[in-house]
């Protein structure tokens, strides 16, 4: 039995008797062929109706990196550990009914040559009740929109205000018509530079602006890359 929660969080799997596997949420199902087409074409027949919709006035958009925000927001990372304490306790009580449902297991093997027809039957109903309140229990826990998923629902709710408020505002200000989310689903083949509003967001927010692109030290006897300009769109 799997369960599996959509959006930032965990992947849990349980098996019956078996302890529970956290994964990070960034292990997903990647996109086939025909999705990551379906997502380009959408993309492409928006900027598409973007700069078609009016030749007489221009259309000003751009983009915010709202992943490279997040891990500079103090509040969104304190939300991420209260997401794993929550986690690690739902696991935890999930490995404790596991470990009880071995314990019955390991008992009834023993003694199972010493019990009549009637009590091994009631010995396998009540294991097999067990087993079944397990996966029930995952399932409400760790399944589609289970107690984690409302929980990091609810704990990182302050935080994703904060940021849209902040894209809003530099929006309005600087007259953009469209702003987009570079972490986003959409597929992004390029992104220039000039129409990135993602210090602008985090300067709003008071957070720290160092650059995302970190300086690579230059191999001796190699020439030094071309740096690429990281000036502000106006």
């Amino acid at each position: 039995m799997i369960g599996r929660v959509d959006g930032a969080g965990f992947v849990v799997e349980i098996k019956p008797s078996i302890r529970p596997i956290i994964q990070p949420m960034k292990m997903q199902r990647p996109l086939n062929i025909n999705e990551m087409r379906m997502k380009t074409g959408l993309f492409l027949l928006l900027l598409c109706s973007l700069f078609g919709a009016s030749r007489a006035s221009a259309q000003k958009f751009g983009y915010v990196d709202t992943e490279f925000v997040f891990s500079k927001m103090p509040e969104y990372q304190k939300a991420l550990g209260e997401i794993d304490k929550f986690a690690d306790k739902w696991s935890k009580e999930i490995l404790d009914k596991n470990t009880e449902i071995e314990k019955l297991q390991r008992t009834y093997q023993a003694e199972e040559i010493l019990l009549t027809d009637d009590m091994k039957r009631e010995r396998q109903r009540v294991i097999s009740d067990k087993e079944r309140e397990v996966r029930d229990y995952n399932n409400k826990i760790f399944g589609y929109e289970g107690s984690l998923f409302h929980k990091k629902k609810e704990l990182i709710k302050t935080p994703m205000e904060k940021v849209n408020r902040a894209i809003e505002k530099i929006a309005l200000q600087k007259k953009l018509d469209f702003m987009f989310d570079k972490a986003s689903d959409f597929v992004m083949l390029y992104t220039n530079p000039k129409h990135d509003y993602t210090d602008y967001v985090m300067e709003e927010m008071g957070l720290d602006t160092e650059s995302k692109q970190k300086p690579t030290t230059p191999v001796a006897g190699q020439a030094t890359p071309a740096t690429q300009s990281t000036a502000k769109p106006k």
